[in-house]
């Protein structure tokens, strides 16, 4: 794809970095071999402790680099954000990478789109171990109303979107004390604000999940927290503007139901306390999806949450239970 300089807005590709020195390489080769031509790439080391400076410093003179204390991720992109002098900004994971077409598609995209803050974009996950490395496409499901995705949490992944500056400046950036769920506050706090997201369906950024570093693996109990946050406020942003439709309202019930049922585990009370908002504000909810199969279903039908969660607590402990006998036996 030839396209001309003259007159192209100027893009800012935005690599934060953080201990990943086997990745941040690739990243940055990524990041300058964009077909768009009009881009800059700024690369902020946040206080490594591994090789990642070193072997930033191998492009100097190719992209800007500036290093700094350890502030986590959000205040990063936020001190990225003021670094950059492009019209729009690429976020790009230093674990992550771009296709070389990504942002002349999605620029091509607000061509025809003029009114577009975000372009959203499809993402291919790299699942990577010592064993192997295989991928697959996520693509947003229909329909691609940007609050429906937003509230399932579909299309978080940083570098799949392009972000007009002004937009992002505007609503106060990244919020500094938000330690998980980061993309999908942001999402939440651009659309009550009345940001205009705009699909692309290409495949454009490369996601790789490596590990079980991340905050999600490790406190679970924070990422609900702060998820449930966001569907509060989605909810009330989405009443106050008579937007609340049976679709969104529908996919904000679904996630604080998955929610209640991960926070059963060790607080029966709240988990209680996020049913009984479910059927406050959607009287007659019935859960679906992988969370609420067969029989678990049929008993939420009959005798609500409290009494599915008790059957599929004695489930698991007599399945365990099960496996221990099993074990006992075969020693």
């Amino acid at each position: 794809m030839e396209i001309e300089k003259h007159n192209t807005p100027l893009v800012s590709i935005l690599i934060p970095c953080y201990n990943a020195e086997r990745w941040v390489g690739q990243a940055i080769e990524s990041a300058l071999a964009q077909r768009w031509p009009a881009k800059e790439v700024i690369v902020l080391d946040d206080g490594s402790t591994d090789n990642s400076v070193a072997l930033i410093r191998q492009f100097a003179g190719r992209v800007r680099v500036e290093t700094g204390p350890n502030r986590g991720a959000n205040p990063a992109r936020n001190r990225l954000l003021t670094l950059a002098r492009g019209e729009w900004l690429q976020y790009l994971d230093a674990d992550d990478y771009l296709l070389p077409e990504k942002i002349a598609k999605q620029m091509e995209m607000i061509a025809s789109a003029p009114q577009a803050d975000v372009v959203l974009g499809s993402v291919g996950l790299e699942y990577y171990s010592t064993a192997e490395t295989h991928q697959e496409l996520r693509e947003a499901p229909e329909p691609h109303d940007p609050w429906v995705l937003a509230i399932r949490g579909r299309f978080v992944e940083t570098s799949g979107a392009l972000w007009r500056r002004k937009t992002l400046e505007d609503a106060g950036g990244w919020k500094p004390d938000q330690p998980c769920c980061q993309e999908q506050e942001l999402y939440v706090r651009l659309l009550a604000a009345g940001a205009n997201f705009v699909y692309c369906p290409d495949v454009g950024a490369v996601y790789r999940q490596w590990g079980e570093q991340t905050l999600y693996n490790r406190n679970k109990r924070e990422v609900y927290r702060r998820a449930l946050e966001n569907f509060d406020r989605a909810e009330v942003a989405l009443r106050e503007r008579n937007q609340l439709t049976p679709e969104r309202l529908a996919a904000i019930s679904q996630k604080r139901f998955e929610a209640a049922r991960f926070t059963w585990q060790y607080n029966t009370a709240l988990a209680e306390d996020v049913m009984r908002k479910v059927q406050c504000s959607h009287p007659g909810f019935i859960p679906g999806g992988e969370a609420a199969r067969g029989h678990y279903r049929m008993v939420y039908r009959l005798f609500g949450f409290k009494w599915a969660e008790r059957l599929a607590t004695l489930k698991r402990f007599f399945l365990a239970s099960g496996g221990l006998l099993n074990a006992a036996g075969a020693s």
